[in-house]
């Protein structure tokens, strides 16, 4: 029997959430399975992804083939470095226990470059956030402005227009006054 390692769909439409299961390649993609090994969540950032790694890594040494989309999968949680170290072992280019340092030196890399990306996400988040409250502070005073300039009686904006007025007739009458001194 031909098994396959392979994404069991559940959720609603446009929220995907898939199930990692070991199945009869003949079955149909929601159908019966053998075994479920984890679940992936696609709609987090980044993808939420739950292996069980043992038996995993023991499916895919009996010979259980893993799709392309669950060989990424397991290829970005180590099963498939796993098994490839093991490889290495079994034919005798490494020691048991350089393998598993390898492996752990992976592992510690792998988490650092996912923290990162998390601690990016979270920082680009708290951006968006600060830039969006103070465009927002920024509005807020601009409708207080505008809320004091309606409210203020019109009758001071006159006289303020009056005085502003009356002062370029002043000159214009003294500029003229001027122009028949000189003639």
């Amino acid at each position: 029997m031909a098994t396959k390692i392979r994404l069991q769909r559940f959720g609603k439409k446009g929220k995907p959430f898939y199930h990692v299961v070991v199945a009869d390649s003949r079955s149909p993609r929601d159908g019966k399975f053998i075994e479920r090994l984890g679940s992936y969540n696609p709609n987090t950032n980044p993808a939420t992804i739950e292996i069980n790694f043992e038996k995993t890594l023991d499916w895919v040494n009996k010979g259980a083939q893993p799709t392309d989309t669950c060989r990424a999968i397991l290829s970005y949680k180590g099963v498939m470095y796993k098994k490839h170290l093991e490889g290495g072992v079994k034919k005798g280019a490494l020691t048991a226990e350089q393998a598993e340092t390898k492996f752990a030196e992976w592992l510690q890399g792998k988490e650092g470059k996912i923290e990162g990306k998390k601690d990016t996400l979270t920082k680009s988040k708290e951006e968006v956030k600060r830039t969006a409250l103070a465009a927002e502070a920024k509005k807020k005073e601009e409708m207080a402005a505008a809320i004091v300039a309606k409210n203020t009686p019109p009758v001071e904006e006159e006289t303020v227009a009056e005085t502003t007025e009356e002062a370029p007739e002043t000159n214009a009458a003294e500029e003229s006054a001027e122009e028949k001194a000189a003639e």
